[in-house]
């Protein structure tokens, strides 16, 4: 796809994907790579970062950011994603994603939805993180980035379990919510979330407020 764009002209090829749309804590990570027109054989087996292996991620994130013409890597936390909306929050991940190439690129194509606003012409592609490589590197950089700020996080901030589980809803991440109540890196417009901290909420008033009873009865 990116071959085809670029022998009519439309080249250099940028691909952008994000990674975190489906946590409910931690930063939506989205970057933006521009590749060679070319194939790279040290890139054969690149794929959307989901398919990949932990391991396999980790080989080829820095191969990607040697052999790319450009990248970039950018982070919304928490607080903007409930502040304007996680669709409005990954639109303006993209357009900062691309903006932070240093380079202009002739065309973009973005993973599932299409994006307005960026410097070029775009096209939105369905799957594009398993048919576009330029797509599928952007996932790699997205996913690699994320999961180790989560790692950080969880050091930061322990009990949650943030290294093993990334901010996605698991169940020993509902049952830390529950136990914890959420923290500063939660996304409090989820509904797990802001459940959960009704719930610790609920969970420590009765028993304050039966105490206030008590004491009025008495006097």
């Amino acid at each position: 796809m990116e071959a085809a764009l670029d022998r009519n002209g439309l080249g250099p090829v940028a691909g952008v994907d994000e990674a975190g749309r489906g946590a409910c804590a931690g930063p939506l990570t989205v970057a933006a790579c521009v590749l060679g027109p070319k194939p790279y054989a040290s890139l054969a087996d690149l794929d959307d970062s989901k398919k990949l292996t932990e391991k396999r991620r980790e080989e080829l994130f820095p191969k990607i950011q040697r052999l790319a013409l450009a990248w970039s890597v950018v982070f919304i936390d928490a607080e903007e994603i409930d502040r304007i909306g996680l669709h409005v929050a990954n639109i303006e991940g993209m357009r900062r994603a691309v903006a932070g190439l240093g380079m202009t690129p002739g065309y973009v194509l973005t993973d599932g939805f299409r994006v307005p606003g960026l410097p070029a012409p775009s096209l939105p592609v369905i799957g594009g993180d398993a048919t576009a490589a330029c797509i599928a590197a952007a996932s790699v950089l997205a996913k690699v980035s994320r999961d180790r700020v989560m790692v950080e996080m969880d050091a930061a901030i322990p009990g949650y379990g943030f290294a093993v589980h990334k901010g996605y809803s698991t169940k020993a991440h509902s049952s830390a919510m529950i136990r914890l109540g959420p923290c500063e890196q939660h996304r409090m417009s989820y509904a797990n979330v802001s459940a959960a901290a009704a719930g610790r909420a609920a969970s420590v008033a009765p028993a304050s407020g039966r105490m206030d009873h008590g004491n009025s009865s008495a006097r």
